[in-house]
Order: structure tokens, then sequence, then C-alpha cells
């Protein structure tokens, strides 16, 4: 419940934020009386779609936190989590970014990294990982997920998210104006009717779910260069491959829709086109043929 709430009261403050900066901007003025403007437009779709996938970006290690309940491990306090903080702090100076804030929450099987740049991260994992997997084990799922911080994955997918974000409203407003000057020609009212309303809600829910094809598709090939980055930082794809067949025959609790993308392990889709995550078989397979 404590993810749905917070899902939603990030999104309205998100969308709320935008929607009085394009007004002080001005750039919500892209219907005019003579017609679209579609510089205006393009504009305010640009900030629409980048500002919220960028604010997203930038609450998304807070979000994490609070969402999984995380504990951010500041001064170990017993040996695993002394094993942890050495471990990350390891393969952190390996890949060459800064050490990662290290946390862990509880849950099922899973892990996750997340932040905005690639010097201020954090990597959680899970209890359930934990007692499930061998230290060997855990060690190639955490760099993986160092691996993730290294690539920039986590802005990669952001500048995706915008791109196709901005496409989203832009066409959605331009069907929608469309459809509204079909149905109300010969008319001399001027201003937006119901169809456009009704057509761009439409759009967007139409065009979003396409978006989140492209997305789930970047995100699945991020999957795989980050295994094959675990593989490099431990010295040996091995690890990697028991990790990954360890989790197929393990439950694991999908994580918030902000961190899927970078996990260790994806959650159930309702279509492989739109699952964040490769299926773990040809995850194994990619690393074997190197």
């Amino acid at each position: 419940m404590k993810r749905v709430i917070l899902f939603l009261a990030t999104n309205l403050a998100v969308m709320l934020v935008l929607g009085i900066t394009a007004s002080l901007l001005g750039v919500n003025k892209f219907l005019t009386a003579n017609g679209l403007n579609l510089g205006a437009l393009l504009v305010f779709a640009a900030l629409m779609g980048f500002g919220g996938a960028f604010i997203s970006l930038f609450m998304s290690k807070a979000m994490a936190k609070w969402s999984t309940g995380a504990h951010v491990i500041t001064s170990p306090s017993n040996s695993t989590e002394f094993w942890l903080v050495q471990t990350v702090e390891r393969l952190a100076q390996r890949a060459g970014i800064a050490m990662p804030e290290v946390a862990i929450y509880e849950g099922e099987p899973n892990a996750f990294a997340t932040g905005a740049t690639k010097n201020s991260s954090l990597v959680a994992v899970s209890t359930g990982l934990l007692q499930s997997m061998s230290k060997e084990e855990v060690e190639a799922v955490l760099a993986h997920e160092v691996a993730h911080v290294a690539n920039g994955d986590m802005v990669t997918l952001t500048l995706i998210q915008g791109v196709v974000n901005t496409f989203v409203v832009f066409l959605s407003r331009v069907v929608g104006y469309l459809v509204d000057s079909f149905l109300r020609r010969g008319e001399e009212s001027s201003g937006p009717g119901i169809g456009y309303m009704v057509t761009t809600i439409v759009c967007d829910i139409v065009f979003g779910v396409l978006a989140s094809i492209i997305v789930a598709y970047f995100s699945r090939q991020r999957e795989f260069r980050a295994d094959a980055g675990a593989a490099q930082l431990v010295g040996n794809p091995q690890p990697m491959v028991n990790a990954l067949r360890r989790l197929g025959g393990l439950h694991t609790e999908p994580l918030p829709q902000n961190m899927a993308s970078s996990g260790i392990a994806g959650g159930p889709a309702w279509m492989s086109l739109f699952a964040s995550h490769p299926p773990i078989e040809e995850r194994i397979a990619a690393l074997q043929s190197r």
C-alpha cells in the first residue's frame, strides 16, 4: 500500500510542478485562434516529457529507500553488513565509480541500483537474496548492480523515457486537434471541444503503451550489458550464471516501477514485449557464449 501511495503522490506532485512551470513559461498556449502552434506544442511536450523523466530520476534514490524500507549501512553492525560494504567498495573501485550507498531491505530475493549519477548511487539487496545465495553468487549480483551504475543505465533510460514521453504528448495533442477539427467542421466556435479532450486522453493511453514497449526493449538490452559487466568485474562469468540459475528457481518479488529496470530480477509481464528483463535462460546463454 505504501508503494501505491508513493507512486500516486509523486506523479501528482510532478504533474503539478510541470503544469505550473508550463503556465509560467507560457508554453501551454499551443492552441490558438489560428490553429495549433506546433512550435509551442513541441516545447510543451519536451517540458512535460523530459521534465517528468528527470524529476523521477533525481527523486529515485529517496523514493527507493522509502518504498522498500531499505536500511542504508552507515556503520556495519555485523559480519554480513561489513562484507557487503567491502564487496561493493571493491567492485566500485574496479568499475571506476564513487562508492555507492549500500543498503539492505526486507523482501523476497532481489536487488537494485538507483541514483541520479554514477557518483551518487545506491546499491541495495534484499534479505531474501542474502539468505538464499552463496557469497560468490551475491557478489555477482552486486557486480551486476555496480555495472548498471558504471554503464550509466539510469540516465540512459531516463533520456529514452524523456524522448518517448515527448512524442506521446506531442502526437496525442496533434491527433486530438485533427479529430476535434473534423468533428467540428463548419462551426464558428473557438477553442478545443470535447472531441479534443477525449481523443487526447485516449491517445495518451495508446501511445503511452507503445512507448513502454520501446523503453522495455532498451531496458532488456541494458540487462545483457550489466550481466557482461558483472562477469568482467568478478573476473569470471560462472558466478553470474549460478546466480541467475538460482534466481530462476526462486520466487522474486517485483520491484516498484521506478526501480524495475535496474533490478537483478524482473517481475512478471503481461507479454514479453513489456518485460524490463530478458528471460533468465537467454541471459545465461549470452554469458556462456562469451
